[in-house]
């Protein structure tokens, strides 16, 4: 055999059980201190992949805001538009319907203008229907 007498790993090789012993608690401290280490940093990795996430995170939401700002900015600019035109069509319909109350007025002027006596006996005949009925409803 060509093996070395500090070579534990060979049995028979002529070492002590104690050097063997020493030489493999070695080994494991060495091996345990390098997993330590590398634990440490795949911890280090993943609160630093936690921490970019977060960032990221932060950003989409950000700009989710800014999105939903934007977007009832618009529906509020829109309300308004809609509500500018309802005012304007409210405004033509009353404009039109004050037209047509003026013509009634002006028609019924005309008509009083050209049969006053007839005018006059229409009014006296409403007006008394409009007495006879306020006396009945007090009884």
């Amino acid at each position: 055999m060509n093996t070395s007498p500090t070579d534990p790993t060979t049995p028979g090789s002529g070492t002590t059980g104690a050097s063997a012993n020493a030489t493999y608690g070695e080994g494991l401290r060495t091996n345990l201190g390098q997993a330590g280490s590398h634990v440490k940093q795949a911890a280090s990795d993943a609160g630093q992949a936690l921490r970019d996430a977060a960032v990221a995170a932060g950003d989409e939401l950000r700009v989710g805001k800014a999105n939903v700002k934007a977007d009832l900015a618009d529906g509020a600019l829109a309300g308004i538009a809609a509500a500018e035109q309802a005012g304007g069509a409210a405004r033509e319909q009353m404009d039109a319907l004050m037209d047509k109350g003026r013509d009634l007025v002006d028609s019924a002027a005309e008509l009083i203008r050209e049969r006053p006596l007839a005018s006059f006996g229409v009014a006296f005949a409403a007006g008394w229907i409009i007495a006879k009925l306020a006396r009945s409803g007090d009884r």
